[in-house]
């Protein structure tokens, strides 16, 4: 199997989403679709193929993070791996932009978790949680003085 091809089939696919993530105010139902649901799905079918066609062969497994370190000595495992990340930061990416439109928080406000959350996950996910918190901070209707 062809890795390298594998990894840039994936990666360019992923890119695809993010990149409708990235003009979703324009074409708000189309990213919802396309980032939300099509690409995820297909990234999950190439991870569901790689977990039943091409099983890690040199053991490992989730018991301990010593068979966590031998299992991602497995090319196959890695590619699965791999997969899985891009898949899920998607899906919490389309998550981000949906949950921003719903709650009316600025795309500005919502653009800088985007990059957060495609290179480094939950971290991103942790910032549009504190966007969120600070928009509904300053757009909370205020008590009229007595």
């Amino acid at each position: 199997m062809d890795f390298e091809l594998v990894f840039s089939a994936v990666g360019l696919l992923a890119m695809v989403g993010w990149v409708t993530l990235l003009v979703s105010p324009f074409i708000p139902v189309w990213s919802d679709r396309i980032a939300g649901l099509v690409v995820p799905l297909a990234l999950a079918a190439a991870y569901t193929v790689f977990l039943l066609f091409f099983p890690a062969q040199d053991g490992g497994g989730f018991n301990s993070f010593a068979e966590v370190k031998q299992l991602f000595t497995n090319p196959e495992a890695v590619m699965a791996g791999w997969i899985h990340f891009l898949a899920f930061d998607l899906l919490i990416g389309a998550w981000i932009c949906r949950t921003g439109r719903r709650e009316e928080v600025r795309f500005w406000m919502v653009l800088p978790c985007l990059p957060a959350t495609f290179l480094f996950g939950p971290a991103g996910f942790l910032l549009f949680c504190a966007v969120r918190a600070f928009n509904r901070l300053v757009s909370s209707p205020r008590p009229a003085a007595v």
